[in-house]
């Protein structure tokens, strides 16, 4: 009777967990690419950034790099023509060097001459420009990193405003509805933050290289004009 019973009670079981089966939702695999496409148009633009931010920083990163190159044998090399009064060797010696230090302190030897004052004036000219085309199109990472967050968050007001208008449209209010709309417009907002951060962090990771260039810069061009006020000279 026993086994009877328990031979009763097991296809009902079975029954019963197969229901549950049934009635139990999968949970849906979330993927990073179909999140992106869920994040609508506003997406669109904020893919341009990332690639224009991206671009910049390793043109910017490399020229940069090449530009803070150790040039410790160069200030070398011409203070020791300098000493021996070959200025054409010097000139050449920076000419060929084609780094901003070199174009400075050439500027300078071509000044040899006059008076102090104007060498000074030549190569704070020549350092200036050269600044200025190390920092061509940095800034454009900084409006980067300040538009990118904004971007995201317009998105993201959109698809809610869209979201409610559904809503009042239909007079009634759907849980399901909501969450699910609601999580797919927030990925504008993610992905706009994720940009801005990457960006503003990369901007001032190029500033820093920059200020480095420009403080060894001053540093020869001191030395430089220190070498050329020593007595004999």
């Amino acid at each position: 009777m026993f086994l009877l019973q328990i031979d009763t009670l097991k296809p009902l079981a079975d029954s019963a967990a197969a229901a549950i089966n049934v009635v139990a939702p999968q949970a849906e695999e979330l993927r990073f690419i179909d999140l992106l496409f869920k994040g609508g148009w506003v997406m669109v633009p904020l893919a341009l950034l990332a690639f224009i931010g991206l671009v910049i920083f390793i043109e910017r990163y490399l020229t940069i790099r090449k530009a803070s190159s150790d040039e410790s044998n160069l200030m070398q090399q011409v203070k020791q023509s300098v000493i021996s009064g070959k200025l054409d060797s010097a000139i050449a010696i920076c000419r060929n060097s084609n780094t901003p230090l070199g174009r400075m302190l050439q500027k300078g030897l071509l000044r040899i001459g006059r008076p102090i004052k104007d060498i000074e004036g030549a190569i704070e000219n020549v350092g200036k420009l050269e600044v200025s085309k190390l920092e061509k199109n940095i800034s454009i990472l900084g409006i980067i990193a300040g538009i990118a967050p904004m971007l995201g968050f317009v998105g993201t007001i959109i698809g809610v405003i869209t979201i409610f208008h559904d809503v009042s449209v239909k007079g009634i209010i759907e849980i399901g509805t909501i969450s699910g709309g609601l999580y797919t417009k927030m990925i504008t907002s993610a992905a706009g933050l994720i940009i801005g951060i990457t960006a503003y962090v990369l901007y001032h990771i190029l500033n820093i290289m920059v200020d480095r260039i420009i403080l060894r810069m001053e540093t020869d061009a001191i030395e430089f004009i220190d070498l050329l006020e020593e007595p004999g000279k």
